[in-house]
C-alpha cells in the first residue's frame, strides 16, 4: 500500500513534465498574428533590402520573409502570408549562412536570436538591432529551440538596386 503512495505522485509528476516538454496542444491550436506594417517618422522612403520565401525543413513552412529600411532609417524583418506549425519555445534566428536546410547548419553557421515567434500563422515584423549584418546574415529559421529543430528557412537575396549603391 506504501508502494501506490509513491508510485501515483511521481507518476502525475512525470505526467506534468512530459506535457511540458512537448506541449502537444500546440500541435492543433493556432495563434494568428496580423501586425500592421511598421511605419516611422523620417525623411527616407521605405526600401526593400533583402526578401525570401520560406521552405519546409521539418515541419510545413510558407510565406515570404522582407528585410525593409524604414523612414527612420531603422531594419524591420517582416513576414508575410506566413504559416508553420505551432510548438514549444519557436524563435526567430537569422542565420550566417546562405540557407539552412537542415538543423546543424544552423548552428554550424551561426545566427542571432530575434526573439520568440509571435505566431505561427499571419503577417508580423521582428525588429533589427545594429548587430545584425546583412553581409553576414543571409537567412531566416523558424527554430524550435526546445528541440533543436529547424521549423523552416526563407534564405534571402538582396534587392539589387540597393546593394548597387
Amino acid at each position: 500500500m506504501k508502494k501506490w503512495k509513491v508510485i501515483i505522485p511521481v507518476f502525475v509528476i512525470a505526467l506534468f513534465v512530459a506535457w511540458y516538454a512537448f506541449r502537444p496542444e500546440r500541435l492543433i491550436v493556432n495563434k494568428s498574428v496580423h501586425e500592421e506594417f511598421p511605419t516611422a517618422k523620417g525623411s527616407l522612403p521605405v526600401q526593400t533590402l533583402a526578401s525570401g520565401t520560406f521552405h519546409s525543413v521539418l515541419h510545413p513552412t510558407n510565406g515570404t520573409a522582407t528585410i525593409y529600411r524604414i523612414g527612420d532609417g531603422s531594419r524591420v524583418l517582416r513576414f508575410t502570408n506566413f504559416g508553420t506549425s505551432n510548438g514549444p519555445d519557436v524563435h526567430v534566428y537569422m542565420v550566417a549562412a546562405n540557407d539552412a536546410n537542415d538543423n546543424a547548419s544552423v548552428q554550424l553557421a551561426g545566427f542571432i536570436d530575434l526573439g520568440t515567434i509571435k505566431g505561427n500563422l499571419g503577417d508580423q515584423n521582428y525588429v533589427l538591432g545594429p548587430d545584425v549584418d546583412l553581409s553576414k546574415y543571409h537567412a531566416v529559421s523558424v527554430w524550435c529551440k526546445r528541440f533543436s529543430v529547424n521549423f523552416g528557412t526563407a534564405p534571402l537575396v538582396a534587392n539589387q538596386t540597393i546593394s548597387q549603391k
